[in-house]
């Protein structure tokens, strides 16, 4: 009987060890260039962006694509499926599979350092909800930060956030807005607009924003694109080939960023 309960405890840590690899994939992918390999780690925490990307991947839909875009000391771009042996000197960017993947922001655990995989995506004058290009990415090079910089950055990002709930307020009183318009009482309004904003600082008076140390201390040391945190979504980053970016990212480019000579890519999944 003891012998028996032994197995069944045995069976039992196997299969939960086996649901929690499954839970915690941690995925490996891994993109070839003739500058060399990259081998970058999917987020778990970013399911929606990791599960599309597998399954392109699996399709083969990356292959020969290109980086068409290459920006030193801010990012490289590609996975734009008409940059598939589109001739040279052509304009790329604008093409896509057809859907948008919903914003997966894991911030403030994962940001834009050097070495992010992110999704690109239209601007938020056509997306405001920051709705992720359904195949489109970009891998950070970006630049390191002094502390006067990064306490820039911290306002910038308290400004940010005050704008943001602003919109929230203005929405929350939209009915009354478009009634005081169809009036045109410009008091009404004015008097409105004052009472949203005394609510607003009234809500931020204590407020104020710092970046999370290790996050800061990235941004100081190794660098990144700070400025796209909470915009665009970061769903990966790279664990080996960092040099790679640095390469690809210094090429010679055209007017429109996009390399002289065409690299392209390759990529599969690790098992």
């Amino acid at each position: 009987m003891k012998k028996r309960l032994i197995c069944i405890a045995c069976f039992i840590i196997t299969m939960l060890s086996c649901c929690y690899s499954q839970l915690k994939t941690n995925t490996m992918i891994q993109i070839s260039t003739s500058y060399g390999n990259i081998t970058v780690k999917l987020y778990d925490e970013t399911p929606l962006h990791r599960d599309n990307f597998i399954k392109l991947v699996k399709q083969g839909f990356y292959n020969d694509l290109l980086f068409h875009r290459v920006i030193k000391d801010f990012m490289i771009q590609g996975g734009d499926p008409q940059s598939k042996n589109a001739p040279a000197g052509k304009q790329l960017g604008a093409g896509d599979v057809g859907y948008t993947i919903p914003a997966e922001f894991a911030y403030p655990k994962y940001y834009h350092k050097k070495g992010a995989l992110a999704a690109a995506r239209q601007g938020d004058q056509v997306n405001p909800k920051k709705a992720s290009s359904g195949c489109q990415f970009y891998i950070v090079e970006g630049k390191t930060y002094n502390d006067k910089e990064i306490e820039q950055l911290e306002n910038r990002m308290l400004n940010t956030a005050k704008q943001t709930r602003f919109y929230q307020l203005a929405n929350e009183h939209s009915d009354e807005i478009k009634n005081l318009r169809i009036k045109k009482d410009s008091v009404g309004i004015e008097k409105l607009q004052n009472q949203l904003i005394s609510q607003l600082e009234s809500e931020f008076a204590n407020k104020s924003y710092k970046m999370p140390e290790q996050m800061k201390n990235d941004y100081k040391t190794i660098g990144g694109t700070p400025f796209l945190d909470n915009e665009y979504t970061v769903f990966g980053e790279i664990v080996e080939g960092m040099e790679v970016i640095d390469k690809i990212a210094a090429v010679e480019k055209n007017a429109l960023d996009r390399p002289k000579q065409d690299i392209k890519m390759t990529v599969k999944i690790l098992e």
